[in-house]
């Protein structure tokens, strides 16, 4: 079958399982999110070479007690917060000295895949629960617009793009492609905002920006990742695409910053 043909289907099948899980049920969102944060664990151990048997015990409890209970006190919440971006941070900064952007112990990796893979997804789990009730809508909106963004980048860069953005890790990057997709990102939020009333417009263009900016640096750190490892995906399991992470890399960097944002908003308003 045609290369195109299956990177189309694949990435059709994503789309409709994500869409139909999240808008069917609590349950279903949390079961397909939880599905994805063990593949996403088993991919990364594989990059950094670390077994998975302590990684997915941390996944299981981390998901029983701060994802399926949906425990949403603003202390818990601000914990899970700090600690993803205790590890964020540094692998920002990271992203501008050569080398390995990890230690290689276990301990220091332990930490990594806590902060970098289980702690983003519980948060995106629980994000659409922050209000108390389960809000389909707000992941969907933040799908469209990490959606629009990679489209647009594309698309821009490819016809317009002449400048790298940071040709070391991601040689096809272009600072055109980057603000093309922040661009349509902002357009396609305001459009949202007149459908998902739940956030102003103003807050619906912050989600955007917010998305573009870590999301993209998401998708560096783990570009880097991928080098150092001396892979081109993260994994097989969507033909055409790679692996989970290779799909959620932008959300899962951006969603701690997204998240505490919207907690800053809801304790404002």
């Amino acid at each position: 079958m045609n290369e195109n043909i299956v990177r189309a289907l694949s990435g059709i099948i994503y789309i409709i399982l994500l869409l139909t899980a999240t808008l069917y049920s609590p349950i279903s969102f949390e079961i397909l999110f939880g599905i994805f944060l063990i593949v996403a664990i088993a991919e990364f151990c594989r990059l950094i070479k670390l077994t998975t048997a302590i990684p997915f015990s941390m996944a299981v409890i981390g998901f029983l007690f701060f994802a399926y209970t949906i425990n949403n006190n603003i202390i818990n919440n601000l914990l899970l917060n700090a600690a993803a971006l205790f590890v964020s941070i540094p692998l920002l900064i990271g992203l501008f000295k050569n080398g390995a952007p990890i230690q290689r112990d276990k301990s220091s990796k332990l930490v990594l895949i806590a902060g970098y893979i289980i702690i983003p997804f519980l948060l995106l789990i629980k994000l659409p629960f922050i209000n108390g009730k389960y809000n389909p809508y707000i992941i969907i909106g933040i799908f469209i617009l990490i959606w629009t963004n990679d489209t647009f980048a594309y698309l821009v860069g490819k016809t317009l793009g002449k400048h790298k953005l940071y040709e070391r890790i991601s040689p096809k990057k272009t600072i055109e492609g980057f603000v093309g997709g922040l661009v349509f990102a902002i357009i396609a939020s305001y459009i949202i905002s007149q459908y998902y009333v739940f956030l102003s417009p103003l807050a619906w263009v912050g989600t955007a920006i917010l998305l573009v900016l870590f999301g993209s640096i998401g998708d560096l750190v783990e570009s880097k990742f991928k080098r150092n490892a001396g892979v081109k995906d993260s994994g097989t399991i969507m033909p055409g695409h790679g692996g989970i992470l290779d799909r959620l890399d932008s959300i899962i960097f951006a969603i701690p910053f997204l998240f505490l944002y919207y907690q800053i908003i809801n304790y404002v308003s």
